[in-house]
């Protein structure tokens, strides 16, 4: 089986339900919005909830989409910089016990953590740490590294770090992988458009991205801005919410719906619909099934608080297409 290598920020997710939004105001939270906070501002902030009912489980969108490929039991690894720290060992024994393989550089900065904020209709606010996960640079990667692997699947928040993901994908092509890309973010793809032109023009072969990312990026929406990017790409994925999502692959434009769902927490949602497309096509699926099976994945994890799956519902999503 095709092995696949993912890169990103190395963080732990912690989650905390909130019953009213009044939490999000005295901290300076904005509701279903991201801040980049420092140091100090995650040790005034979680002193604050320190007393409140908390999970922490891997985070980051490559390593939540590392972890998707695992579960489905592909060969999959990830590389990423923690601390030495609880929270860098939490990751790493995470990554260990779910069958991912760690390629960590380690930091004498603090692990990154996303302090996540769900609200009763689910919506999420982060206050985001990233601290050793921004320290990653290009001279800190192992290019033998990437010879164990087929392919190798960057997050598009890397994009603000250019020389590191100019030299993941320089290293990628040079040994003959696949790259695929997740967009991230549509200001992100605001901020850096040429650059980003720059990877699709010349690294890039499938892409995922949302909406807003795609619009961002092309200016148009839904199937037109999924021809723009099937321009760049040969495998172009764009996720249109309620509708489902397009796919062009081949040359050929394939539709797939959602499943009906309520939805508890959106967190991961993208990450394991790159997990079950990336698997189907490690896997010669045709893009139909691909895109069944991950957005059947999709729907299942916004049932659930956080961005993994519960080991209950992976067993039924081995019985509906492994059995």
């Amino acid at each position: 089986m095709k092995k696949i290598l993912g890169i990103g920020n190395a963080l732990v997710d912690v989650l905390l339900n909130i019953d009213n939004d009044e939490i999000l105001q005295q901290n300076g939270l904005d509701k279903g919005g991201m801040v980049m906070i420092d140091a100090d501002r995650k040790k005034e902030l979680h002193e604050r909830i320190k007393n409140m009912k908390q999970s922490c489980a891997t985070g980051g969108s490559t390593s939540n989409t590392m972890h998707g490929l695992a579960r489905l039991g592909a060969p999959a690894g990830y590389i990423g910089k923690i601390g030495h720290d609880e929270m860098g060992n939490f990751f790493r024994r995470e990554m260990e016990r779910f069958h991912v393989t760690p390629h960590l550089i380690e930091s004498d900065v603090d692990t990154g953590i996303a302090t996540t904020f769900i609200s009763k209709d689910a919506e999420r606010t982060f206050a985001t740490y990233l601290g050793a996960a921004a320290m990653m640079n290009p001279d800190e990667l192992d290019p033998t590294v990437f010879d164990q692997y087929n392919c190798v699947h960057v997050e598009g928040y890397l994009i603000f770090n250019h020389d590191l993901i100019l030299k993941v994908c320089q290293i990628a092509k040079e040994k003959g992988l696949k790259i695929s890309m997740d967009m991230a973010s549509y200001n992100i793809i605001e901020a850096n458009y040429d650059f980003v032109k720059m990877l699709l023009t010349d690294y890039v072969d499938i892409i995922f991205a949302n909406e807003e990312e795609a619009k961002a990026f092309t200016g148009k929406e839904g199937r037109e801005a999924l021809e723009v990017l099937a321009e760049y790409c040969p495998v172009a994925i764009v996720k249109v919410g309620k509708e489902g999502s397009f796919i062009k692959m081949n040359g050929e434009v394939t539709q797939v719906g959602v499943i009906p769902v309520k939805a508890v927490d959106t967190t991961g949602a993208g990450d394991i619909y790159a997990a079950g497309f990336l698997y189907g096509l490690m896997n010669d699926y045709t893009p139909e099934k691909a895109g069944e099976l991950a957005a059947y994945l999709a729907g299942r994890v916004i049932e659930h608080i956080g961005a993994k799956l519960p080991d209950e519902v992976w067993d039924e999503v081995r019985e509906k297409f492994f059995a």
